[in-house]
């Protein structure tokens, strides 16, 4: 049976509506990096996409090939994973997505190493005929945060992560940098859920006061 991130990770990527402090360790992904707003036509962030899953399915389909990676198992592909920022970090202005920064991400599996991914990505770019320049192996030490299951349009999460700061307001505090970023892990697409239906995590690093 392919091992499943989600069912094996639970508190990681099903966490509850009531905000929940976890500490994240150190995980790899595929990653695209970019910029504007997500849900104009043709955006940055819909070609990132485009670039992340012609990746990890060729990882994840080489037990049909003659390539035998070292250390594989096979894998439930995991979540669209998101990494957003402003200017300074920390003043998100959902009305206005043009100023937003993004990672667009999904996690490796852990036997996939740099020479993995780079075997990969070439392969990807024979089979697809696809520029992947913009794809890069991206680790993340995420650490401590608070989080919680979003419920609902994407525009209405101020609301959680109102939720999530009169959480921790009194032993910790939104440590949101260059380093360390808004998070959002997708568990619903938008193209088959309705959108009160969606589902997604809200995570957000913290710091002792």
């Amino acid at each position: 049976m392919a091992f499943d991130y989600k069912k094996e990770f639970k508190d990681i990527y099903k966490p509850g509506k009531k905000p929940s402090l976890i500490e994240i360790p150190k995980l790899s992904y595929i990653a695209v990096r970019g910029k504007g707003n997500p849900n104009v036509e043709n955006s940055e962030y819909k070609q990132s996409i485009q670039l992340l899953y012609p990746i990890i399915f060729t990882i994840k389909m080489s037990k049909m090939t003659d390539v035998k990676l070292d250390n594989y198992f096979d894998f439930v592909v995991p979540p669209l994973e998101g990494l957003w920022w402003t200017s300074d970090y920390t003043d998100f202005d959902y009305s206005n997505k043009d100023y937003f920064n993004f990672i667009s991400m999904i996690r490796l599996p852990d036997f996939v190493s740099p020479e993995i991914f780079n075997w990969a990505v070439d392969e990807a770019k024979i089979k697809k005929e696809m520029d992947f320049n913009r794809v890069e192996y991206f680790s993340y030490d995420e650490g401590l945060c608070v989080q919680a299951m979003h419920v609902g349009s994407y525009d209405d999460e101020p609301e959680t992560i109102s939720k999530l700061s009169k959480f921790i307001e009194d032993d910790y505090c939104f440590d949101l940098s260059n380093q360390r970023f808004h998070h959002e892990i997708y568990l619903s697409d938008p193209r088959r859920c309705k959108v009160e239906n969606l589902k997604t995590v809200v995570r957000i690093p913290i710091r002792k006061v």
